[in-house]
């Protein structure tokens, strides 16, 4: 039985339909591609979870492809702001709850804006972290977004194309 997280918990609590995949998680590499490798996935239906800090918006997540790198320019336009960076790892538990490489989109300790690639919308069914190292939940982009909704209150879309490298 995998952990129950606070992430799986807003889901269950909404009623939206998912699966959790665990898998053995190594300190050495956390990365989403392999993710997908331990959990037989392609690493494009693995979107990983980066916390950004704007220079106007202060902290936002990014939910993008694992074979996909973040660009900084077009995701500070999409997101209002004039440039966003990473936010450093010594913030990233204090800020979301979350550690470097268990870090979902959902139920972090305070709802901040996300932006989900719109990639995602290409699959029925998506994974993301669920909330800790080797734990993903797997389900639909729109319910991911409903998830979000609640959480946040409500906002018209966070889908937008936000990655621009894909990977080799």
């Amino acid at each position: 039985m995998a952990a129950k997280t606070n992430a799986l918990r807003i889901l269950e609590s909404l009623g939206i339909a998912h699966r959790v995949i665990s898998y053995a998680a190594e300190e050495s590499d956390l990365s989403a591609r392999s993710a997908a490798e331990k959990i037989g996935l392609d690493a494009r239906r693995i979107f990983k979870t980066l916390v950004l800090r704007g220079d106007r918006t202060g902290v936002l997540l990014c939910c993008v492809p694992g074979d996909a790198e973040l660009d900084l320019k077009k995701t500070a336009k999409v997101s209002g702001n004039k440039s966003v960076e990473m936010l450093a790892l010594k913030e990233l538990q204090p800020t979301t709850g979350y550690v470097r490489g268990g870090c979902s989109p959902i139920a972090t300790k305070r709802p901040f804006p996300v932006l989900i690639d719109e990639r995602a919308l290409l699959y029925d069914e998506i994974s993301v972290s669920a909330g800790a190292r080797g734990l993903q939940v797997l389900l639909a982009p729109h319910d991911l977004l409903a998830a979000l909704d609640a959480e946040a209150g409500g906002r018209e879309s966070a889908f937008a194309d936000i990655a621009f490298t894909e990977g080799t």
